[in-house]
């Protein structure tokens, strides 16, 4: 099988011969190649000259030898199609101003993205056309929820107040966000899709600080209502969730083809409760605790052989971390998992 077939194979809940591997952060400052580009350019400007956020790509799939690349790219660019402006401060991580804290800022949002985010798109044709077809490119986007959280909070948060009160006090306001994000978002992912990705993952980071409920109520039927509009692309969707296990039935309501899945949970238990679901997802990613490439070879390797050997048998299954990687992580182990998973036996 070549990479993109068996990756595709996967998604759609088939038996491969081993399970495919990709890396979330997997082009990141662990890498000296990234580092050295960095040292050059800003991460912004990456994103935005296609030649460079393919360059990264392509490396790193490349070093590393994964089933998958994943176009670099930054959940937050659709910050400057809504008008709102973005940096990047060292040691503080994203800030965007001014932070959308009232009604009357959400209704003067604007309704359509297209064609702004464009480079993203360039890039992955040149990935797309770098690999001729047998290297599955990644979209992706930040998920509704998520995305809201940062333009609202102005940046990244432990409690997310100012979202949470704004979607407890303001539903109306609260529903007109999200609504406006997931019309320009399809659009986003649409072009992507059209652009060679051959599937695109929506990161909801942040989508664990809710109680069940109110993620029912207020996030999934957008969540829902963007998986069906990129799904009506033709490309399989992935939605990735952090700290959701609790009520992993529900995120899996979205209808996503595949559910990434962090650390926190059992991957093999939250494939059997998925499957007791009327419509399960076709097929689960994850979920390697991403500290776990700091440690010692004997113990990441048995971590790894333990998964893997979890989900044996079980159809579906593409390997991940449950996050990303994290920047002091050594390449070579890195390699090291990569290679250990693909030595693995058909799931």
């Amino acid at each position: 099988m070549t990479r993109k077939e068996r990756f595709l194979a996967a998604c759609r809940g088939e038996r491969v011969d081993h399970p495919p591997v990709w890396l979330m952060r997997q082009a990141g400052r662990y890498m000296a190649e990234y580092r050295a580009v960095r040292a050059r350019h800003s991460l912004l400007d990456i994103c935005h000259r296609p030649e460079l956020a393919a360059e990264v790509t392509i490396t790193a799939a490349e070093r590393l030898g994964t089933d998958a690349a994943i176009v670099f790219a930054d959940l937050l660019l659709p910050t400057a199609p809504l008008g709102l402006n973005l940096e990047f401060t060292a040691g503080e991580g994203p800030r965007i101003t001014p932070p959308l804290r009232t009604a009357a800022q959400i209704a003067a949002l604007p309704d359509d993205w297209q064609g702004s985010l464009e480079f993203v798109s360039e890039a992955i044709t040149q990935v797309d056309r770098h690999f001729g077809g047998e290297m599955p490119v990644l979209g992706f986007a930040g998920a509704p929820f998520t995305l809201a959280s940062y333009l609202i909070e102005g940046g990244p948060s432990t409690h997310y107040l100012a979202t949470r009160q704004l979607m407890r006090q303001e539903p109306a306001a609260w529903n007109t966000l999200l609504g406006k994000l997931v019309n320009g978002l399809a659009e986003f992912c649409a072009e992507q899709a059209a652009a060679g990705a051959a599937a695109i993952q929506l990161f909801d980071s942040w989508a664990g600080t809710l109680a069940p409920e109110e993620y029912r109520h207020s996030v999934l039927p957008h969540v829902q209502r963007l998986v069906a509009l990129v799904r009506a692309s033709g490309v399989p969707v992935i939605y990735f969730s952090t700290g959701t296990t609790g009520y992993l039935e529900l995120t899996a309501a979205c209808g996503a083809d595949v559910l990434s899945l962090d650390w926190r949970v059992d991957m093999a238990a939250a494939w059997e409760r998925l499957q007791a679901l009327p419509h399960p997802p076709l097929a689960v990613q994850g979920n390697l605790d991403p500290t776990l490439l700091l440690a010692s070879p004997t113990v990441r390797e048995a971590a790894t052989t333990r998964l893997l050997e979890s989900m044996k048998g079980k159809p579906g299954y593409i390997f991940n971390l449950g996050h990303g990687i994290l920047p002091a992580t050594s390449v070579e182990a890195v390699e090291a998992l990569v290679r250990q998973v693909q030595a693995s036996a058909a799931c």
